[in-house]
């Protein structure tokens, strides 16, 4: 009836909107798992492009490989063990045996590794004057023109070997198999070492023969001529005694394979 209040009205009001509120708080929970399910989904799709993360397969194939390659280790250090075992036993064989340490002993000078003396020749290059002019009718020079360059001293090197000579010695080191003339600008390298001119080579042999090949050399010839016509620096000396050192560098050969 209008304007009468039925018992009990407020009360059922009270409970619906209790009701209402409580279904709420489960929804609004539900919707934030599922949110941050989606999260972490998006999180792991982003992170592994399109891979697998957990790929065992692929686990295992490294944890082989490493195991396998150990293995491998394990058996060349054994092989280098027993090598080396075997060089030792040579080693301490050939100590005791006069034979062999005579043989070794016959090498030694001839490898340059002991002191020679003798009659020789010494050879100095030397680099023109910064202001040399041309002489007679030669073209103005360019900077290559007045310095010694890394053929001239390996002309001359090869020319004593030619002549004969015992031993060869390039400023205070003595040449042997190994070693390698080089130039660097208008400085020269050799056995690691850096030297600037004048270059002295010296040569242990019969003198005359020595400079006859000096002479007779077509790389020497053309130093020469360059000597002529800008002033660059060149004396061959005869000498009643040359003085090598013995070369006491490193033997080991050094090449360049491919990798």
């Amino acid at each position: 009836m209008p304007g009468v209040r039925l018992p009990g009205s407020r009360a059922d009001g009270a409970d619906r909107s209790g009701t209402g509120r409580r279904a709420i708080v489960p929804r609004a929970l539900s919707l934030l798992v599922f949110g941050l399910a989606g999260l972490l989904c998006w999180i792991s799709a982003n992170t592994s492009h399109g891979t697998n993360l957990r790929n065992d397969s692929q686990a295992l194939e490294y944890r082989d490989w490493v195991r396998q390659q150990g293995e491998h280790n394990v058996e060349i250090e054994r092989e280098v063990t027993e090598l080396r075992e075997d060089v030792d036993e040579l080693t301490r064989s050939q100590v005791n045996d006069p034979a062999a340490q005579a043989r070794v002993d016959a090498l030694v000078e001839p490898a340059g590794l002991a002191p020679l003396s003798g009659p020789g020749v010494t050879v100095t290059l030397t680099d023109a004057p910064s202001d040399a002019t041309p002489r007679g009718d030669a073209p103005p020079p360019t900077p290559d023109d007045l310095v010694v360059h890394q053929q001239d001293i390996q002309g001359v090197v090869n020319a004593l070997w030619a002549g004969g000579a015992q031993g060869v010695r390039i400023m205070d080191q003595r040449l042997v198999a190994t070693s390698a003339v080089r130039c660097v600008g208008n400085t020269l390298i050799l056995h690691g070492r850096v030297y600037s001119p004048p270059y002295v080579i010296s040569a242990v042999g019969d003198a005359d023969a020595l400079r006859r090949a000096l002479d007779s050399s077509e790389a020497v010839y053309t130093y020469r001529t360059y000597v002529e016509a800008y002033g660059l620096g060149y004396k061959a000396e005869d000498h009643r005694q040359v003085d090598l050192p013995g070369y006491t560098g490193s033997l080991d050969l050094r090449y360049a394979k491919v990798s």
